[in-house]
């Protein structure tokens, strides 16, 4: 999604991936393949081949890159956005919740257990019983996203396994408090080397089996303090981690003790993020682009919405042999769609695509990008759908 805007301002893009047949591979020509644990395959990247030059900047799409590597790389010349010290945050949820906590973040009670796993154990029980609703939220240090490595627990015994892969070198694991949250809020920023920052409306984002379904921007009847507190939060971890390039900082959204709102951070991404999915049709500069010009150090784009809403339905898994098949009927019910498609293998849950619509009213800009998303899916709306309703 990075290329469209990458030949619009002359950036060439060179990827590495980890199949001819990825997404990437199919927009970008030059993707050499590899893993992204692979440092022959990444120095070979970023280094001048026989008709390229070497990479202006190393920039990535997910967290699961060696740091020591990209410090090595910045020491020897390659500039790395975000930087591997900034990285390391988004790596480690412990370390996370450290730098986060040192510099006063609002964040949810927690605690690192201990790698012991009978000290563990009693750790986690303490902890619990500390909680009104006897739950708490139990991570996986390093690994875990879209649901993965996270578990809702009332008992120790519910992580034995977890427990049993601590002792066996695998990662530490970390608790947090249940927060009562009233919705799960995220709020985008970015940030170029030469300390320029932007944000955008901060976004309701909606969860199904702990992966995001919805992206409602604005969020609906967000206080507007409440929003300028969630941006405020973003830039001063932004700042604070001197990350580069676009930070989601993904937030629940609970009552105070007075009762008004407030927020607390829940996960950070240092990249373009699903969260920011909308701003591609409904934002004037798209984090796309964005991340492109701040892991440049080019003076950031204008982040204003270009409609009073925009609603991004993702589109998880089909019965569909291929999404395409969609297309005519999706686009005669709804010729203000803007659909995006992976070209991702099909298999249940995965997220194959996006629709983005926009408009002035929110119940039906809304409805129109659930029912189109449906329809990628292989699901077939009621008349109630159609574009002369």
């Amino acid at each position: 999604m990075m290329a469209p805007a990458a030949a619009e301002l002359g950036v060439r893009l060179r990827v590495l991936v980890e199949d001819p047949a990825s997404s990437a591979a199919q927009v970008v020509t030059d993707a050499p393949v590899g893993a992204a644990s692979d440092e022959a395959a990444i120095r070979d990247l970023v280094a001048p081949g026989d008709a390229r030059g070497a990479a202006s900047v190393l920039t990535f799409e997910h967290e699961h890159v060696p740091g020591t590597l990209l410090s090595d790389l910045v020491e020897r010349g390659t500039p790395v956005h975000p930087g591997p010290h900034a990285l390391l945050q988004a790596q480690d949820k412990i370390v996370m919740r450290e730098r986060l906590t040192a510099l006063g973040v609002p964040c949810p009670r927690w605690a690192a257990l201990p790698a012991d796993p009978e000290e563990g154990r009693a750790a986690l029980a303490d902890f619990l019983a500390t909680e009104p609703s006897g739950q708490a939220v139990v991570k996986t240090s390093r690994g875990g996203y879209d649901g993965k490595g996270v578990r809702v627990v009332s008992d120790p015994g519910d992580v034995d396994d977890w427990f049993g892969a601590v002792a066996a070198g695998g990662p530490r694991l970390l608790v947090e408090e249940k927060v009562p949250f009233t919705r799960e809020l995220a709020a985008l920023v970015a940030r170029r080397p030469s300390g320029e920052v932007r944000t955008w409306p901060v976004v309701e984002s909606i969860q199904r089996d702990g992966v995001c379904s919805e992206v409602i921007a604005p969020a609906p009847d967000l206080p507007e303090a409440v929003d300028a507190r969630a941006r405020e939060i973003a830039v001063a971890v932004a700042e604070g981690l001197d990350v580069t390039g676009v930070l989601a900082v993904e937030m629940f959204e609970s009552a105070g003790p007075d009762g008004e709102p407030v927020v607390s951070v829940n996960e950070l991404a240092m990249r373009p993020h699903n969260s920011g999915h909308w701003t591609i049709d409904g934002a004037v500069t798209s984090q796309f682009e964005q991340h492109l010009r701040a892991v440049l150090d080019l003076p950031l784009g204008d982040t204003s919405p270009r409609a009073p809403w925009t609603v991004m339905a993702n589109v998880l898994g089909s019965t569909l042999d291929e999404l395409t098949d969609a297309l005519p009927d999706l686009l005669a019910r709804f010729p203000e769609a803007r659909v995006n498609l992976y070209g991702k293998g099909i298999r249940p849950g995965r997220k194959l695509g996006h629709v983005n619509v926009s408009g002035t009213d929110l119940a039906e800009v809304r409805r129109r990008a659930v029912a189109a998303a449906a329809l990628l899916r292989g699901e077939r709306p009621g008349a109630e759908n159609t574009e002369e309703s």
